[in-house]
């Protein structure tokens, strides 16, 4: 949801591309499907500005720069095995900053949004529910915010004796179905597990690929399901190389997903030197991130087509007010990363000693917030502000 409010800042309010609808409906799209959430959005955006071409171009430029990270700190990982100077202060700085820059995009989405009580109510419902559910739950929660969501804006928001009939004469069929053929054949070969050179690329491109169509709920629920690929089953990894490489996505921009870069590179790496390693970097990137994109662009043919109904109108209505409520709770999650554990002892040197830490943070997030709401501020001065603030104050 950060790399999501970063986005619709630029191409909504910045630079007036696509409406906060847009938004909210490639959002929508990308919590019902696999894949990463983020790029997916991008995708979409893209689609919808350029077609085909401009969804691959969004998603290789905002994927880009992380990528070129990872595959530089992998580089020096495997070749010092040494652990890099800590940026904690940098990037402690920037956690606040994205949760007022993710604030400040509900702010503005709500004015298209909220139109009513019944919409309030719905945001407040979703938002409530995701923030109070178990994190075992949170993935099943957010499904049923989206689909439950649907049907009871269709129930809430459909105009008397408007047509519930959906247009599909103009779908085309043939680009929406080969597709999804497609990935579904990819999907099963995965799952059949075919004789392959256990550490070649193919074999590389073939699991990121399949693990990505798995993938509901965003990067934080797939990295059980890839540690049981990469370290038990295929031993890629040990356990702790898998948790550096989830520390190095955690220290870079972009999608907890980039880990697959990591992998890549080191399974290639091994087997046929640092150079060739880069080539399996790209190959587990692209396979991580291309076929949810498909996916992702697939769906959206549908949706350009269905959504002039009324009943679609309907249900996409209820369906964004739950998705403003999800957004919503993404800062206060966001937030409580940044926020200081609360003492265990409840003394005056505890508390004095809490306030220390946590103004840095109250500082961070409140300026921040009135650089964008009042003085509009560009979030691309907010974050890197932010992180030098974050090195003097933490």
């Amino acid at each position: 949801m950060a790399l999501i409010s970063v986005i619709a800042d630029t191409v909504v309010e910045k630079h007036k591309l696509l409406t906060h609808d847009d938004m909210l409906d490639g959002i929508s799209l990308a919590n019902l499907l696999p894949g990463p959430q983020g790029v997916n959005c991008v995708a979409y955006i893209g689609y919808r500005l350029r077609g085909g071409m401009g969804a691959l171009v969004s998603a290789v430029g905002v994927l880009l720069p992380t990528v070129v990270l990872i595959v530089g700190l992998t580089s020096l990982y495997l070749t010092y095995a040494s652990q890099l100077p800590a940026l904690g202060s940098l990037f402690a700085g920037f956690v606040p900053a994205v949760a007022a820059i993710i604030v400040t995009v509900v702010h503005r989405m709500s004015g298209s949004v909220i139109k009513g009580w019944r919409e309030a109510v719905l945001a407040l419902i979703a938002a409530l529910a995701l923030l109070l559910a178990p994190q075992a739950l949170r993935l099943y929660i957010t499904m049923s915010i989206v689909g439950g969501f649907g049907v009871v804006g269709y129930w809430i928001f459909r105009q008397p004796g408007a047509a519930a009939s959906t247009r599909t004469s103009g779908l085309p069929w043939r680009r929406f179905t080969m597709p999804l053929i497609a990935l579904g054949l990819l999907l099963a070969l995965f799952l059949a597990r075919p004789a392959l050179d256990p550490n070649g690329l193919p074999q590389i491109a073939l699991t990121f690929s399949g693990l990505s169509l798995m993938l509901f709920g965003g990067g934080y629920v797939f990295i059980p399901m890839i540690q049981d690929v990469v370290v038990s089953n295929y031993a890629w990894l040990t356990t702790q190389q898998f948790l550096d490489g989830i520390a190095f996505s955690q220290v870079t921009p972009g999608p907890i997903l980039v880990i697959a870069t990591f992998i890549a590179q080191k399974v290639t790496t091994a087997e046929s030197g640092l150079a060739l390693g880069v080539v399996g970097a790209l190959v587990g990137t692209a396979a991580i991130f291309t076929p949810p994109a498909i996916l992702m662009v697939t769906a959206s043919l549908a949706l350009d087509d269905i959504k002039q109904s009324p009943a679609v109108q309907a249900a996409m209505r209820g369906i964004r007010c739950g998705v403003l409520g999800m957004i919503a709770v993404a800062a206060l999650v966001i937030l409580r990363v940044a926020l200081p554990a609360w003492p265990e002892a409840l003394s005056s040197a505890a508390l004095v000693e809490y306030a220390g830490l946590l103004w840095p943070t109250v500082v961070l997030f409140v300026a921040a917030l009135v650089a964008m709401m009042k003085y509009r501020v560009d979030v691309v001065w907010v974050i890197p502000a932010a992180g030098l603030c974050g090195l003097l104050l933490y």
